[in-house]
């Protein structure tokens, strides 16, 4: 495959690419830029984070699972280039050294692009941007005061604009394939491609398919990158409904469903980390059928409608029918996800995820709960559990437990006992069967007080 890009200004054009090298691997190994550290090799600690800049802006990205196809005509920036070319310092280095925010120096130059990148782009919730850098002797307080000391800084010349610098100087190309690869740039080329490679691996934002390179050093065979599909990106709303396309990030999905769901959007920001959630999808949190994915309990509890497409063909059906079981999907061999559709409704949608950590782990059980209510009698529920069973699974006797009674806890408690007939978890070395079951029917209760004006957020409660 031949791909061409910026890295730090210099235009580098690629013949005979291996579409499954990481970005990681490319930069250490043939560059020489040993900036940018492996560290977990598989997007969790944020040694490797680097600035990828397109058409839409700059976000962190991590480079250990970002293969190099899909930097493929746009522009990365290494920590190598965040200071400017004669050697002035990028303020956020500046401050790190002003507050001694580095001991070792492992994951230094992680925290400085993802510092960078977040000063280019106004953030300022340092706890929120960094959350997916890790550090082990430092501390994190000193890196915080780093940020917030740099925040009020001017950007750096040399990185205003670089969405400019790369549309001028990249073409962006995808010729000289790899036999049997593709980087399509419609769904239309998709869907003919697929339908003609069905035992091919689509790789969206490869967070989930990157590790099944750097851990299980799987051979993926024919590969499409569908990352220049941008008809499949974007939340378009009607009257009626939401219609998010599957490669849509959970970024941009958080900022779209925020203003409807604002549970829902408070839940994906526990997910992964910003460099994660720059790069996941969610067609890829859906299509890859985890019985652990945060995306779907909310969708399922939300009532929404899955899109499929197989060549010119196109089907729909409830997202929660698309679950048949353990690592099987309602997906034919060529057929891809194109989208998912939200009903317009009040909100009435709490989520809750439980897990060991609050940023970036594994739920050990989600829950999104949706319960509609006619005065003070519940009209309707849907109960969606991630965590739970082999797929993720509405709680259908605690919904039948619900419905047409009071909205009281004499109700929950009612609903909790019938949970026991909607699931049988798995113990593992995130929680006990025990452990799941009652904390899936204790989110009923904590639903109860939310609604009924009693506080339960603990990152909310003060004394």
């Amino acid at each position: 495959m031949d791909i061409t890009f910026l890295l730090n200004g210099e235009t580098i054009a690629l013949t005979n690419v291996l579409p499954t090298t990481t970005l990681l691997d490319w930069l250490r190994e043939d560059r020489g830029l040993t900036g940018t550290k492996e560290g977990c090799n598989e997007g969790d600690c944020g040694a490797c984070s680097v600035m990828i800049t397109d058409e839409n802006g700059s976000r962190a990205l991590n480079g250990c699972i970002l293969f190099l196809p899909q930097i493929n005509g746009k522009h990365v920036t290494t920590v190598e280039g965040i200071a400017a070319p004669d050697g002035t310092l990028h303020p956020v280095q500046q401050t790190m050294i002003d507050h001694h925010g580095s001991q070792c120096g492992f994951c230094t130059p992680g925290f400085v692009v993802s510092m960078a990148t977040a000063h280019l782009n106004g953030a300022t919730d340092h706890d929120v941007q960094l959350a997916g850098n890790l550090c082990r002797c430092t501390g994190y307080a000193p890196i915080i005061r780093a940020a917030e000391a740099a925040k009020d800084a001017p950007v750096p010349e040399h990185l205003k604009n670089l969405s400019l610098h790369c549309s001028k100087n990249t073409a962006g190309g995808s010729g000289g394939l790899a036999p049997r690869s593709a980087q399509p740039k419609t769904s239309d080329d998709l869907a003919k491609w697929y339908a003609a490679n069905p035992d091919a691996t689509l790789i969206a934002g490869a967070t989930d398919v990157g590790l099944w390179v750097t851990k299980h050093f799987r051979d993926l065979g024919a590969v499409a990158f569908l990352n220049q599909c941008t008809d499949l990106r974007g939340v378009t709303e009607t009257d009626d409904e939401m219609r998010i396309g599957a490669m849509t990030t959970l970024t941009d999905v958080e900022t779209g469903i925020a203003p409807h769901f604002p549970s829902f959007a408070a839940m994906i920001r526990r997910y992964g980390s910003v460099q994660v959630r720059n790069a996941a999808t969610l067609g890829g949190n859906i299509a890859n059928g985890s019985p652990i994915g945060d995306g779907p309990p909310a969708l399922i509890a939300l009532g929404a409608t899955l899109h499929l497409r197989h060549g010119d063909t196109r089907r729909s059906l409830p997202l929660e029918d698309f679950f048949i079981a353990y690592g099987k999907q309602d997906r034919t061999p060529g057929e891809f996800v194109e989208a998912v559709s939200i009903p317009k409704q009040p909100d009435t949608l709490r989520c809750y995820k439980l897990s060991k950590r609050f940023d970036q782990d594994i739920s050990a059980v989600c829950g999104c709960l949706n319960i509609t209510r006619d005065g003070d009698t519940i009209t309707a529920a849907r109960l969606a559990y991630g965590g739970m069973a082999a797929t993720p699974k509405r709680a259908s006797a605690a919904e039948a437990a619900m419905v047409g009674q009071s909205f009281t806890q004499t109700t929950m408690h009612a609903a909790m006992a019938a949970m026991a007939d909607d699931f049988q978890p798995l113990s593992d070395m995130r929680a006990s069967a025990g452990y799941r079951l009652q904390s899936a029917q204790n989110m009923l209760l904590r639903y109860l007080h939310e609604a009924t004006g009693t506080a339960t957020n603990l990152m909310e409660i003060s004394s």
